[in-house]
């Protein structure tokens, strides 16, 4: 591995661990300064919006301005240091709704950033495998920094947590610095460039990326909420244990990314995205299913293993689909960013109906509800999302170049060649 593939992978695990931070330990943190159900649903909707109003314009931003992607990284983790730092100082309604509106636009930038550097660095041939350790890496970094995060929520105030993924920032920043000037700046060959918000004109009329965005607005509707849910039962019914258990909860699923995402990335070059897709969005409704019924706090703790496995997909197909709709065309980080939107879409919808379905009906009814959602997000993946590794090109090699086209051969005009064609 390169010194700057090195440096990319301390960049992802320290910004998964500062991640760590938040979904389960947010509501949690709020629930302990009395929020409401319906008032935390409400301010992380607000963050998701602002997220996706921002995931365009900072892709756009990343393909326009390569040569300063070091500054528009180093201006991102300074802004996602600083959030979990006001939300350990000020656990008011503006000053949450300000860091977590921060966290959101900074990780509209990190996502496209880091997106261009692992194009960059490993090339489009080798995309799949270096998504791969992309997530075994921030599977670590988030497995380590629940785990932490857990003790420290365990043993000391529950603003510690955010603390602690503030002092991330540091070493974050000297990851960073160890990623190459020339690599920061790369962009793929033969990628044309179109001016910016014609181009996510054009990329919306593709029927395959309407078809997989809808996909995941239904995936995270029946993902995101599901923690959070759980989290606030956990809470309620084991008190100061409760912060282990939701620790251990974060932890299961980032050791299932970080031993399968490999493997996902090699076999979604060889199998295709589609029997991958089928098998990670089969398990939505069958997570919710289980928090739905399981009673035992502690029994939720092996159901997360589907997140583990749905959620490594997630990320690698959003990926990979995004290098196969743009492959000849450029605008890849666009293109992540417009699947990025609907993802942020079904995650405003899930915290936002997970809460009001909660407050109203019980938190039971909430994951069949969120089970719903997964059941259809998987019957579309089923009906109408194709295959999309098939309109990816096949590199030329010096064989194939070597090789005549025999079926271009008029035997009749040119027999000495007819006699070299096999």
């Amino acid at each position: 591995m390169t010194h700057s593939g090195r440096g990319l992978g301390w960049l992802n695990m320290l910004l998964a661990g500062m991640g760590s931070a938040y979904g389960a330990y947010v509501p949690v943190y709020l629930t302990a300064h009395a929020w409401t159900q319906t008032r935390i649903g409400a301010v992380l909707t607000v963050a998701t919006v602002v997220s996706m109003f921002c995931q365009v314009p900072a892709a756009l931003i990343v393909d326009a301005y390569p040569r300063h992607r070091g500054r528009i990284l180093i201006g991102a983790v300074v802004a996602a240091g600083a959030a979990p730092a006001i939300l350990a100082i000020l656990p008011l309604p503006l000053p949450v709704a300000l860091a977590m509106t921060m966290q959101a636009a900074a990780g509209s930038l990190l996502g496209p950033a880091i997106a261009a550097l692992s194009l960059a660095i490993a090339g489009r041939a080798g995309l799949g495998e270096q998504l791969g350790v992309n997530g075994r890496n921030g599977s670590i970094g988030a497995g380590l920094g629940a785990a932490v995060l857990g003790a420290f929520s365990t043993w000391f105030p529950d603003r510690t947590v955010f603390l602690t993924a503030a002092l991330l920032t540091l070493p974050a920043l000297l990851a960073l610095r160890t990623i190459g000037a020339g690599d920061a700046v790369a962009t793929p060959v033969n990628e044309p460039h179109e001016g910016g918000f014609r181009a996510a004109l054009a990329l919306l009329r593709d029927r395959r990326l309407a078809v997989f965005a809808l996909a995941l607005v239904l995936f995270q509707t029946s993902s995101i909420a599901i923690l959070q849910l759980a989290a606030v039962q956990i809470t309620a019914r084991l008190g100061s244990r409760a912060g282990a258990v939701i620790a251990a909860c974060l932890i299961v699923p980032q050791v299932v990314v970080a031993l399968v995402s490999p493997w996902v990335g090699r076999a979604a070059q060889r199998y295709g995205r589609r029997p991958l897709l089928l098998a990670a969005f089969a398990m939505l409704p069958a997570r919710a299913a289980l928090f739905a019924s399981v009673r035992n706090p502690y029994a939720l703790v092996p159901a997360q293993a589907l997140e583990g496995v749905s959620g490594s997909v997630y990320g690698m197909m959003l990926s990979l689909v995004s290098a196969d709709l743009t492959h000849g065309k450029g605008h890849y980080t666009l293109c992540m960013s417009l699947l990025g939107l609907a993802g942020g879409a079904g995650t405003a919808i899930s915290t936002a109906l997970a809460g009001w379905v909660a407050d109203g009906f019980g938190r039971t009814a909430a994951y069949w509800v969120l089970a719903g959602a997964g059941l259809l997000a998987w019957l579309t993946i089923a009906l109408a999302m194709p295959e999309t590794r098939d309109t990816i090109a096949i590199p030329e090699t010096r064989d194939t170049i070597a090789m005549p086209e025999t079926r271009d051969i008029d035997v009749t005009k040119d027999p000495d060649r007819a006699r070299l064609a096999p």
